[in-house]
């Protein structure tokens, strides 16, 4: 029997910045992606993450909005509101900015942050909503806090990124600027798909 081809996997580090818990009645305000490697069947090999990146600043959905989490970002809601893109364009552009680097790569796109569910959240809303796709299909997200808390051995509500190895974690700071912290868990992920799990001795 032959052996199953492995189609490769084109890991994107996406992370946004949203004035609410949900999508809908709050806004996705910030969108930011880098390309942080490829694995095939041979094993992952890690990018640039600076090299393919993608940013938007969107126009509010709603009137709606958290103070607190609105001043996370530091992202002005008047200022979008007239300078921010139209959430349509921004998705669609987003959509095939990942298509195109996929195709360049011969993978799969897969999203992955830190933790992913909230920014998947917004994202695959935001994609069906406004383009009715994904380039991600409806599963393609990896979360990194669970995969260093497998890799690890430890339950995931003992993970925190203090509680990680140093040599895990980006250099950069975690600024809550939506490219900003993409490129740093890029650099979080590659670290951790090379890395060889916790000392034993």
């Amino acid at each position: 029997m032959a052996p199953r081809r492995v189609k490769p996997s084109l890991y994107v580090s996406v992370d946004v910045e949203a004035d609410g818990p949900i999508p809908g009645p709050y806004s996705m305000l910030s969108l930011g992606a880098a390309v942080a490697g490829v694995q095939d069947g041979e094993g992952f090999t890690a990018a640039d993450p600076e090299e393919r990146t993608f940013y938007r600043e969107l126009k509010p959905i709603s009137e709606e909005f958290v103070p607190e989490a609105l001043a996370v970002s530091g992202l002005d809601r008047a200022r979008l509101g007239t300078e921010g893109a139209e959430p349509g364009r921004a998705m669609r552009e987003f959509a095939d900015w990942v298509r195109v680097a996929g195709t360049e790569a011969g993978a799969q796109p897969v999203m992955c942050g830190y933790p992913a569910s909230y920014d998947w959240t917004f994202l695959y809303w935001y994609l069906i909503r406004f383009t009715g796709e994904s380039p991600f299909g409806h599963s393609g997200c990896l979360d990194m806090k669970t995969l260093y808390a497998a890799r690890a051995g430890l339950p995931l509500r003992a993970v925190a990124k203090g509680t990680m190895p140093r040599e895990l974690l980006s250099r950069r700071r975690h600024t809550h600027h939506a490219l900003d912290d993409a490129i740093e868990q890029a650099e979080l992920f590659a670290n951790l798909m090379t890395w060889p799990g916790p000392s034993r001795c």
